[in-house]
Parts: structure tokens; sequence; C-alpha cells
């Protein structure tokens, strides 16, 4: 149900387009890895994925569960929360392999969070946390990078600019993009397949910007090339 509605409301608010590497398998029992920027970017990649065919599992923040009516929806959708920063953290990572196990596809954002960015613009995605090596690697699941651009045109800022935003986005329309790339097999030191995701994501997210003019500084690259990646 929230795909179908992300994948009906979204368009009316911005240019969504997305596009695939050729490589990009959705199979069931997939992890897909985004990077977050915006509170709207979870519609955003629902709609894209909704066009792909696709209605995943989202781990999402626990605190969307205590909202009136949208806690009932995310549970009915089968969608998992996360505890943050306590006893239950853990939780999360068991509740996203019993999706996988059901053969259901999970969307995690890899960051665990939206990283604090000034203005409306594009930036890489920040470190990324272990958690989803973790679960790949339990479960031997397949990870497929995405990359999303342009959510922070529909709200970013502070709540009276995000909310600005929202109001006279069906009117600006801004372009948004999400591009899926190759999957990957996770092995090895937890750390180093993060690292790798987030390269993965990276290199997604840049494509996307590429598409809708949002081209990224040369030192965006050089940021992902320090980091370490497993062999």
């Amino acid at each position: 149900m929230l795909s179908r509605i992300a994948g009906t409301v979204v368009p009316a608010f911005g240019r969504l387009t997305v596009t695939t590497d050729p490589e990009a398998r959705l199979v069931p029992g997939t992890v897909v890895v985004a990077n977050h920027t915006s509170l709207a970017d979870p519609a955003v990649v629902l709609a894209a994925l909704h066009r792909l065919g696709v209605e995943p599992v989202v781990l999402a923040t626990a605190g969307l569960w205590r909202v009136p009516g949208l806690g009932r929806a995310l549970t009915h959708e089968g969608f998992v929360p996360v505890h943050r920063n306590g006893p239950r953290a853990s939780d999360a990572l068991a509740g996203a392999a019993d999706a996988l196990a059901a053969g259901r596809i999970v969307l995690i954002y890899g960051e665990g969070g939206i990283p604090p960015r000034k203005g409306s613009g594009e930036a890489p995605p920040a470190a990324f946390r272990t958690g989803v090596a973790r679960l790949a690697q339990h479960t031997g699941a397949p990870v497929s990078p995405l990359g999303q651009v342009g959510a922070r045109r529909l709200s970013s800022g502070t709540w009276a600019k995000q909310l600005a935003g929202l109001v006279t986005a069906p009117v600006r329309r801004p372009a948004l993009h999400v591009h899926v790339g190759a999957p990957l097999r996770l092995t090895g030191d937890a750390s180093l397949a993060s690292a790798r995701v987030r390269e993965a994501v990276t290199v997604a997210w840049r494509t996307a910007a590429g598409h809708v003019g949002e081209l990224c500084p040369i030192a965006c690259a050089e940021e992902v090339a320090r980091e370490p990646v497993a062999a």
C-alpha cells in the first residue's frame, strides 16, 4: 500500500526518473542499500522501486510507529522498527533477516540516519554503519546499491523550510532521480565490507546526480577513494 501511494504521490511533487545498471538484479531476498539525505527520500525511493516492480520491507526509525495511524500501516506492510542506540537495536537485524528468509526485498539506509547538512544541495553518503554488512554476511543475501538525488529539493533544512519545500514542490517540480547498481556479495571484515557498500552506493549516487545535472565535485570521488575497500 505505501509503495503504491508513493508511486502515485511522488510524481505530483517532482519529476522522477529511474535507471539501473545492466547487471542490476532485484531478486527476492535482496538487501537494497540507499543513501539518506532527507525526510522525503524514503517516499522517492519507494516510488522508484515501485516502478521496478518492487515493494520492499523498510527498516525505519522506531519513532514513526508512534505517529497515529502510520504505525499501524508500517506494521501492516511488514516494516521493521529500528530502536537506535539501545538494547533493542539488534532486533532490527533479526526482523530484516526474517523478511529476507520469507523472500522479501529489504531496504536499509546504511548511514543509520540523515547526516547533518546545510542547504538543499547534494553531498556524498556519510560513513556507513556495519549493520548492512553483518546482515548480508549472516543471511548470504546479495546487496544492491541505490543512489538517489533531488529529495533535498523536496524537503530539507528547518521544519519551516521543509514545510515550505513540500508546499511549493508541485509548482517547482524538482528533478528526482534514482539509480540502482549491480549487486555485491559481502565477505570478510564487517568494517571493510561496509566501506565497500558505501563506495558502491556513492557510485550509484554520482550516476543519479549526473542524470539531473547535480554533478559532484572531484573532491567527492577523492573522499570515497580514501575509504578502505575489501578485496
